[in-house]
């Protein structure tokens, strides 16, 4: 099943194009608003999905691009999200000792929804096309064995990053946590939707030029050993987000007026607007380009406040 919010936070059903409204069916679960609600059906899923599935079933849709998709897991309690966790085509010879940061719950951002890049001295500003784990029941000191029946489903997760922010070594939190800096959407795909989240192809264009493009088998620790390390430093809640990492070598500069397309297999096109009230502008090319061109450092920023003069 495909669960979305759309319009004023309807909760709805993906069934083809269309989206069937079946907000009736949830309004017994306690909620002060859209964060709660989608965390208490993700919790009591098992027995509202009949229900669920039958108001889909016999509901008029309107299609999906006549709507307005919100992002489907407004406020979750959690951001966990995966550092250095893929082996980039193999061109890591292990895998990297397992880390993660978090992200506030204020940089969620939904479909047509703007990235804003900050007035903040960074070297670059990128985002890193990712799938993501919505968590489905409490996880606390799970073994990875057990690790993937608290998977409810997975979303489309773009993780922005300001690079190169002084002082150096003060990194994650100023570097990831920033408002807007976490877009998801368009919905979120049951578990059962997805047969191998170890086999799914992530596509990120940026004004439709290709420029990540990846699998998700390339990921060095997998979701079970994930979910096992997090949940061993802090519970994981249902509807919290799992966001398991990126392959480098195609990211690339995010600049004001970019429009940013990702695409999951199985997890639809999720597309969002950059804006930098600053102007300000970078090289356009990836880290791959860069390396084969034998260039060191990222992305050169070329005008604009905090650019470097040479």
């Amino acid at each position: 099943m495909k669960l979305m919010f759309f319009n004023d936070f309807r909760f709805g059903v993906v069934r083809g194009d269309d989206v069937v409204d079946v907000t009736s069916t949830v309004q017994s679960v306690p909620h002060a608003g859209p964060h709660d609600l989608i965390a208490g059906v993700i919790e009591q899923f098992d027995t509202l999905r009949p229900r669920i599935e039958d108001a889909a079933k016999a509901g008029k849709g309107v299609p999906v691009g006549s709507v307005q998709i919100r992002p489907p897991l407004p406020r979750p309690r959690n951001i966990a999200c995966m550092a250095v966790n893929y082996m980039e085509d193999g061109t890591r010879s292990e895998p990297a000792p397992i880390n993660a940061f978090t992200k506030s719950p204020n940089a969620i951002i939904g479909p047509g929804d703007t990235m804003v890049l900050p007035d903040a001295p960074a070297t670059v500003f990128e985002g890193e096309a990712e799938l993501a784990v919505v968590i489905g029941k409490r996880a606390k000191n799970v073994k990875a064995a057990d690790a993937m029946a608290h998977v409810f489903g997975y979303v489309n997760f773009i993780d922005g990053s300001a690079r190169g922010l002084p002082p150096a070594g003060n990194v994650f939190f100023q570097m990831k946590s920033r408002d807007t800096f976490a877009p998801i959407g368009p919905y979120i795909a049951t578990a059962d939707e997805i047969a191998d989240p170890h086999k799914l192809q992530v596509k990120l264009w940026n004004n439709g030029t290709l420029m990540q493009n990846f699998n998700t088998d390339d990921m060095a620790h997998r979701i079970p050993r994930c979910i096992e390390w997090v949940s061993a430093i802090h519970t994981l809640d249902p509807g919290d987000i799992l966001a398991t990492g990126t392959n480098h070598r195609g990211l690339n500069a995010f600049q004001g007026g970019d429009q940013i397309e990702l695409e999951t297999e199985g997890l639809g096109r999720l597309t969002i607007k950059v804006s930098d009230p600053l102007r300000r502008s970078w090289s356009r090319e990836t880290r791959l380009e860069r390396a084969n061109k034998g260039l060191e450092g990222l992305t050169p920023q070329l005008t604009g406040k905090y650019a470097r003069v040479a």
